[in-house]
């Protein structure tokens, strides 16, 4: 389906997807780390709680996405950004989006074609004990099926738009994530990871805040990871093989 913008469009020089379910409390703080000059994308997939009105009184452009799913959300806020560089950021203010700026200064001086947040836990309840076992396993899956060695798959995230979108990505679920990195690193992407203060979240999470949402996760991630080596057209494919790896930091 395709995305509607609910705000008037507007020449950004870094868009910012916000995928959004009930994120009111949380709205604010996070629209407000958003640095100037860029465009929060706020992608409500379903909320009931106002996050929609609230976001677009806040400023930002509002993109509806009734299909729920985490990749659901992402994918509609990648086909409503126009920018040249597109961010990922989760919307529960766990994560600054201000963190990004080092990553877009890397991938538009040409360092690194996708860069990740590494999560560090800031406080107790930050990064619940089955969250980090469920992405330590994810990591070592996609070190087996790629060669990277990432520490973490975590949501904070830049890369060019172009690029992104010549990926293919068909994931709307839990497994969006680790598909753009999977495909990224199919497509012979230099990928980087750097660390970011990983916040208690406002509310309960989605897909992490239990057992069952975390091996769920985990399954879709499963899911991914079987897929056959991806090809890509787009000119970043033809930097290496995909036998190769990526690059972290």
């Amino acid at each position: 389906m395709k995305a509607v913008t609910t705000s008037p469009p507007t020449d950004p020089e870094v868009d910012v997807v916000l995928p959004c379910l009930n994120e009111a409390e949380a709205l604010p703080w996070v629209l407000a780390r958003i640095p100037s000059g860029w465009r929060a994308l706020v992608v409500d997939n379903g909320s009931t709680d106002g996050s929609a009105e609230l976001a677009c009184g806040l400023g930002a452009t509002v993109v509806r996405e009734p299909r729920r799913g985490f990749g659901a959300a992402c994918h509609a806020g990648l086909g409503a950004a126009t920018a040249a560089i597109v961010c990922f950021c989760d919307c529960d203010a766990s994560l600054d989006p201000a963190q990004l700026v080092p990553f877009v200064r890397e991938v538009r001086d040409g360092g690194a074609d996708l860069v990740l947040g590494r999560r560090r836990p800031q406080g107790r309840g930050a990064w619940p004990a089955h969250a980090r076992a469920g992405n330590v396993a994810l990591s070592r899956m996609l070190r087996h099926r790629t060669g990277l060695r990432l520490h973490d798959l975590g949501p904070l995230r830049a890369a060019r738009r172009e690029p992104l979108l010549a990926l293919g990505l068909t994931d709307r679920r839990s497994g969006y994530p680790l598909q753009m990195v999977v495909r990224a690193a199919d497509a012979g992407w230099r990928i980087t990871e750097h660390d970011v203060p990983y916040l208690p979240r406002s509310g309960a999470s989605k897909v992490t805040g239990t057992w069952r949402g975390t091996w769920q996760a985990v399954r879709d991630m499963r899911r991914v990871l079987a897929e056959p080596p991806a090809t890509s057209s787009h000119p970043l494919a033809a930097r290496r093989t995909p036998s190769q790896g990526g690059t972290t930091q």
